[in-house]
């Protein structure tokens, strides 16, 4: 018989679905007591459940299920392009590279088009909130190529608190990572949102970012992802997503 929606669809497919792993192994985790649905502990097979509406976990970890019809795109923005999902000018933005698509996508925070990197398209407008707002302290990557060479003193003082025209920032860490003559890659990772605050934090410490790009946005990272690429989110990556932000 078909799994129709309104009878609920069982939870071992939609565990599957998830690419949580196949109906038997999903089966396994249920028979060991590791699957949440609505915050009870299902060992039950067979359970139907509203994918777009249940809140399912694996070992503690939420999971975005398919049905669901939410889409969350990881995207290496290319420097020049805009952090815009249109834009009147004509010039590059975000939209450009998810062309086609039914869902309504929208970018959750923003780089300036100089910066390059990490960022994300999706239409979950509860998880795009969350990752967006300070009190969750999300924390972001970045790498940034400045002029060298960078005296130890200039790491104590950033992570101490550097003075900005609007206000004190503050890093989660900073450090030297890589020197090729007088050029010195730095990583910067903070949990801020105020516009240019990596390269303003740096001109202010006496190295102006020659290139920036952000590589981590919490748990999720660019890694080999190619410039103008996008790709979906993993599995774990929205667990760990939905843990950090409390969802």
């Amino acid at each position: 018989m078909a799994e129709h929606e309104d009878e609920g669809v069982r939870l071992q497919k939609v565990l599957a679905g998830a690419g949580v792993g196949s109906r038997r192994a999903c089966e396994v985790l249920i028979a060991a007591g590791r699957v949440e649905v609505d915050g009870k502990t299902v060992r039950t097979q067979g359970m139907r459940v509203d994918p777009a509406r249940a809140v399912i976990k694996v070992d503690g970890m939420r999971i975005a299920t398919a049905e669901a019809g939410l889409v969350h795109l990881a995207l290496n923005k290319p420097r020049g392009v805009v952090s815009t999902m249109t834009d009147p000018q004509g010039r590059p933005n975000l939209g450009d590279y998810v062309e086609g698509r039914k869902e309504r996508l929208f970018h959750v925070g923003r780089l300036d088009a100089d910066t390059e990197g990490l960022i994300l398209l999706t239409n979950d407008g509860d998880l795009a909130h969350r990752l967006s707002h300070p009190s969750y302290e999300v924390p972001k990557t970045y790498l940034a190529e400045v002029p060298g060479p960078v005296a130890p003193g200039v790491g104590r003082r950033v992570r101490g608190g550097v003075e900005l025209d609007d206000g004190v920032v503050h890093v989660d860490s900073f450090r030297v990572v890589d020197r090729v003559g007088t050029r010195v890659m730095v990583e910067v990772v903070l949990h801020e949102g105020r516009k240019h605050v990596v390269r303003r934090l740096l001109k202010e410490v006496g190295h102006p970012v020659q290139r920036l790009v952000r590589t981590h946005i919490g748990p999720v990272a660019l890694g080999e992802l190619r410039p103008g690429n996008v790709r979906k989110l993993t599995p774990d990556e929205m667990a760990a997503l939905y843990r950090d932000v409390g969802l």
